[in-house]
């Protein structure tokens, strides 16, 4: 059984790069929920709806990549904390406006808490409006 920080690695690549629940629903339970304290999540609840997501965002920003800046396992309460910088311009289809041609350069944190080897919950920490804004997304 792979440990929790590559099963932590893989999913946090799969679906940073728009895979899709697809490819993530792999390293997760299969009834895996989500949360987030940011307006464009506030419907999502489970962690296949924000795998879907994340793939529909690659759409709107198809440069989009990320840079880890720090990964950390804590094996007493079962969870990694994966602190990133995701950078992307708004030049593809969709999105709240038409293509603003912006950037955004915006830190998050994922906790991925396990249970069984897989995510069974997941929650990003992460300022949406900052990057809304940045984006030409939000006044």
């Amino acid at each position: 059984m792979p440990s929790m920080t590559d099963t932590a690695k893989a999913f946090f690549d799969a679906c940073e790069t728009g895979k899709g629940w697809e490819v993530c629903r792999a390293y997760c339970r299969p009834d895996a929920t989500f949360s987030a304290q940011a307006e464009p999540l506030t419907d999502v609840h489970m962690l296949q709806q924000y795998a879907e997501w994340m793939r529909g965002m690659l759409i709107v920003l198809p440069d989009g990549s990320y840079h880890v800046k720090s990964f950390a396992a804590d094996n007493e309460r079962n969870n990694v904390c994966v602190y990133a910088v995701f950078s992307a311009s708004h030049t593809g289809p969709g999105g709240p406006v038409p293509p603003t041609g912006r950037k955004t350069d915006t830190d998050y944190v994922y906790v991925m808490e396990f249970d069984g080897g897989k995510i069974r919950h997941m929650t990003k920490i992460w300022h949406a409006g900052w990057a809304m804004r940045e984006l030409g997304w939000a006044g």
